[in-house]
């Protein structure tokens, strides 16, 4: 989850980094769909990252409905990574709570993958 240190490297070799400043945000296999939406495009479904900030809690009305919702920023250089589901409101989409929404044209493959 949120970590208070902006400068904590992953290690291996399939990693996401902010694509403004290379911070590593995620290992690939925290991925739990691709299949998602964000603002500016297709976006990763993730059980968990790293190195961020948290905005503070809205109600969004999404694609699939209303939830609760905090922005995602990189805790090195506060860009806008995404937003992390804190509570739906209709069961069908009760599986994100607690998940990250990453969207894929702020993050960068690091590790030569």
């Amino acid at each position: 989850m949120s970590s208070p240190s902006a400068s904590s490297k992953l290690t291996g070799n399939r990693i996401y980094s902010c694509s403004f400043c290379r911070n590593h945000n995620a290992y690939h296999d925290d991925i739990i769909s691709k299949a998602f939406q964000g603002r500016h495009g297709r976006a990763y479904l993730f059980n968990d990252v790293c190195n961020i900030t948290l905005g503070g809690k809205e109600d969004r009305l999404l694609m699939t409905g209303l939830h609760t919702v905090r922005d995602v920023f990189c805790a090195s250089c506060s860009s806008l990574l995404g937003w992390k589901y804190d509570f739906a409101y209709e069961q069908s989409q009760k599986y994100k709570e607690g998940k990250f929404i990453v969207e894929k044209a702020m993050v960068l493959h690091e590790g030569g993958w």
